[in-house]
């Protein structure tokens, strides 16, 4: 018997008479995968090998990576295709790209087929996060967070969205490692955010106050938001959502997503702060004038300017400040 390479995976050939039919469950493979899943995420390790020995392995799993052709791979995509899983079948085949990918890297692939599929499947109905973005509904939204009488972990996490309005799961992911109250920052490191870079978010004064609330509860735990039933675990993915729920907002209406576009929406529109500020404080990929990356700390004074107004302005209407316009860009532009 000898080795190949399929997938990422180290794997040893099985007798020919045990090549007939692939099975769904025995995958000796699989102790191979850890060296592509290590810069990954527990649960993001979790979902791609859910995905491969679901929808990838039955079909596909006893052939040597080299010989795949582009398409073998699109009937796989196919068939999750033709049971209404097109979003799964799009994350499938960026799986699939990344170990071809790696395979290429070292010498066990010549090519990514994966890649000839681009465009062979249908593109998947946007999903918009429903967001509350009038500052006039805002209000309401925010005095209705003050009145939740459900788990006090929980509402912590709803007060902080809005003023901090990272991503769920980032926020979910909080570790008080990470927090330092005295400077008043929260670093999150690079493996937890979506462009795998390490990105700094300026607490306002209202924030490190709910923080330090939260601290004599949580705070000798590794999580800042632990479930209700074990603090060695996160507080539930649905948390905020059920939450939202409960008090009476609908899916169409508000998400734990939809914080982002709501700071979004009126630091630009209402606050005038310049975008680019913006940009880069909800993580996404901002580049200089040059076409280079901005590094985390970049414009860092005029964020925590920005992240202080933002909450200063929040409990405003929150508090039934009358809603109007005004201009705050001369703050931020020097």
């Amino acid at each position: 018997m000898k080795s190949n390479f399929f997938w990422g995976l180290f794997v040893v050939d099985q007798p020919q008479k045990s090549m007939q039919a692939p099975k769904r469950r025995k995958w000796p493979c699989l102790k191979g995968l850890h060296p592509f899943l290590m810069s990954r995420s527990p649960s993001h390790s979790s979902k791609i090998l859910s995905a491969l020995r679901r929808d990838v392995f039955p079909w596909i799993g006893t052939q040597p990576i080299k010989e795949l052709k582009a398409p073998e791979l699109l009937a796989v995509l196919r068939r999750i295709e033709t049971r209404g899983a097109l979003d799964t079948a799009h994350r499938v085949r960026g799986i699939m790209g990344r170990i071809f990918r790696y395979a290429i890297a070292t010498g066990r692939a010549e090519r990514d087929p994966a890649a000839d599929l681009r465009g062979a499947l249908p593109q998947p109905n946007e999903k918009h996060h429903a967001a509350i973005t009038d500052p006039k509904e805002v209000g309401p939204l925010l005095r209705a967070i003050d009145g939740y009488t459900g788990h006090f972990v929980v509402k912590c996490a709803l007060r902080l969205a809005p003023m901090i309005f990272v991503r769920p799961g980032e926020l979910r992911h909080a570790e008080w490692s990470e927090i330092d109250l005295d400077e008043a920052v929260w670093n999150i490191p690079g493996h937890k955010m979506k462009l795998k870079e390490p990105h700094l978010v300026p607490l306002s004064r209202q924030a490190v106050e709910i923080l330090k609330e939260l601290q004599p509860l949580t705070g000798s735990g590794r999580y800042v938001f632990p479930s209700a039933r074990s603090s060695a675990r996160l507080m539930s993915e649905n948390a905020v959502l059920a939450a939202l729920r409960r008090m009476g907002y609908s899916k169409d209406e508000m998400t734990g997503h939809g914080f982002r576009a709501m700071a979004r929406t009126i630091l630009d529109e209402v606050l005038q702060v310049r975008p680019d500020f913006i940009e880069h404080q909800l993580a996404h990929a901002v580049r200089d004038p040059n076409g280079r990356a901005y590094n985390r700390t970049a414009h860092l004074a005029e964020r925590k300017k920005m992240m202080q107004l933002w909450a200063d302005y929040l409990d405003g209407i929150k508090a039934g400040a009358k809603v109007l316009p005004f201009r705050a860009q001369n703050r931020f532009d020097n």
